[in-house]
C-alpha cells in the first residue's frame, strides 16, 4: 500500500509528466513507497497490460533498474544457412506468416539474406512477429522523418533491433514505451532547435551531439533560453562550445530550472568586471580554448 508521504524530485517529476502516463506514475510512486513489484497488481487494482506498460515506460525514463534478462553480447551473432532458411519457411507457419507480413510492411520481396536477417530475429533475439513489426515501423517513421522516401533496409532494421536488445526491448510494451520515449525526446529537441532560432535545416553530428547532451541533463527549456541569451550576449552569436560550458555548470551545481539558476545568481556574487555568469578568469579561458580549437 502506499505510504503517507513520498518526496519526488523536480527531475523525476517532469520526466513522468512528459510522458503522459497516469499508470507510469501511479507505479513509480508506488515503488518509491517501498513496495514490491509483484505487489502491485492487486495493490493498484490495474491489468497485467497496463502494469507492463507502466512498468516498460519507467524503465525507458530511467525511473526503475528492473533487473532484466542478460542482452546479446556483440559479436556472437550467429550465421544462417540458406537450408536453415528452407527448413524454416517449409516447417515454421508463424515464420512464413511473419515473411509475408514483413514484405507487405516493405512494399517488396525479401531475398534469401534479407531471410537471413529475419530468422536471427526470432531465433536470435527471439523477438515475436508483434514487435518486429512494431520494429519495422519504427524504422519507416524514421526514415521518413529524416527525410528519405526509400524503404529502409533490412541491414538498417537489424541495427535497430540489436540496440533494442542491448536495452532489454523485447516485448510489444517495450517497444512502445521506447517509441514513446523517442517521440518526446524528438518533440523536445525541436523545441530546442526553435528556441536557438534554427529552422530549415537539421542539426550536424557535432551540434546534435551538444543538443542531446542537454536534453540528458533534463536542463527545462528557459533555463537553456538563459543559456542561450547569455552567450549571444558574451560571443555575439551561437557558440555551441561556449553555451555547454555554461550548462554544464548549471548541471554540475545542480542547477536545472530557472528559478534555480536565479536563485543561484542571487545568492553567487559575481567578480567585478565579470560578464554573465562565468567570471572574468573563466571567459578568458574559454576564449583561449576556442581560438586554440
Amino acid at each position: 500500500m502506499l505510504s503517507e508521504s513520498v518526496t519526488l524530485s523536480q527531475s523525476d517529476v517532469r520526466k513522468l509528466l512528459g510522458a503522459a502516463s497516469p499508470d507510469a506514475a501511479l507505479l513509480y510512486i508506488y515503488l518509491q513507497s517501498g513496495n514490491r513489484p509483484q505487489d502491485a497488481r492487486n495493490d493498484l487494482g490495474i491489468s497485467d497490460a497496463r502494469l507492463g506498460c507502466a512498468g516498460a515506460t519507467l524503465r525507458q525514463l530511467g525511473l526503475w533498474q528492473e533487473q532484466r534478462p542478460a542482452s546479446p553480447t556483440p559479436g556472437e551473432r550467429p550465421s544462417y544457412s540458406e537450408k536453415d532458411v528452407v527448413a524454416a519457411m517449409d516447417q515454421d507457419n508463424s515464420f512464413r506468416s511473419l515473411y509475408a507480413e514483413v514484405q507487405r510492411l516493405l512494399g517488396r520481396t525479401l531475398n534469401t539474406e534479407e531471410l537471413k536477417i529475419l530468422l536471427g530475429f526470432v531465433r536470435y533475439l527471439g523477438l515475436s512477429g508483434d514487435v518486429i513489426s512494431v520494429l519495422i515501423c519504427y524504422c519507416k517513421d524514421r526514415a521518413r522523418q529524416r527525410g528519405s522516401l526509400r524503404m529502409p533496409s533490412l541491414r538498417t532494421i537489424e541495427k535497430e533491433a540489436y540496440a533494442w536488445a542491448e536495452q532489454g526491448i523485447d516485448t510489444v510494451e517495450e517497444a512502445a514505451a521506447f517509441i514513446q520515449a523517442q517521440n518526446v525526446r524528438s518533440s523536445r529537441l525541436s523545441r530546442l532547435m526553435n528556441l536557438l532560432q534554427i529552422r530549415g535545416r537539421r542539426l550536424t553530428a557535432a551540434e546534435d551531439r551538444y543538443a542531446q547532451s542537454w536534453l540528458d541533463m533534463d536542463m527545462d527549456e528557459e533555463a537553456i533560453s538563459m543559456a542561450y541569451e547569455r552567450t549571444c550576449l558574451n560571443t555575439g552569436g551561437l557558440n555551441w562550445a561556449y553555451m555547454n560550458k555554461i550548462l554544464q555548470r548549471w548541471h554540475q551545481q545542480g542547477l536545472h530550472t530557472a528559478e534555480q539558476i536565479r536563485a543561484g545568481d542571487r545568492k553567487t556574487a559575481l567578480p567585478k568586471g565579470a560578464s554573465g555568469e562565468l567570471g572574468q578568469a573563466e571567459l578568458e579561458a574559454i576564449a583561449r580554448v576556442l581560438r586554440e580549437g
